[in-house]
């Protein structure tokens, strides 16, 4: 099994909204995607916490596959790069890991 974890810090403003909007809906639009990307065997997104050091990453992002070809499938599906596509101008960084878990 592969597990995706994904680390984003976002921008202040963008797109015309502050960035908790932004995280906000960012988070709605990773959520649905469990049980639209076939291959997605299970997810969960968090939002830092308030207050937290201003180095920190504001959202996250872990998931979990049956593989890499799996992943792969996941990240080249309409429904995710639509995700990508509205999150790209919003954020900072990103920062991804995938590894083997039992």
């Amino acid at each position: 099994m592969i597990r995706h974890i994904v680390l984003f810090k976002f921008l202040e403003e963008a797109d015309g909204r502050g960035r908790e909007e932004n995280l906000r809906l960012t988070a709605e639009k990773l959520r649905a995607l469990q049980g639209v990307v076939p291959t997605l065997l299970r997810s969960e997104i968090h939002i830092g916490a308030e207050g937290a050091a201003a180095s920190n990453a504001d959202l996250v992002l872990i998931s979990d596959f049956a593989d890499l070809e799996s992943l792969n499938e996941y990240i080249h599906h309409p429904a995710h790069v639509a995700v990508g596509t509205f999150m790209r101008p919003l954020r900072e960084s990103r920062t991804c890991i995938d590894y083997c878990i039992d």
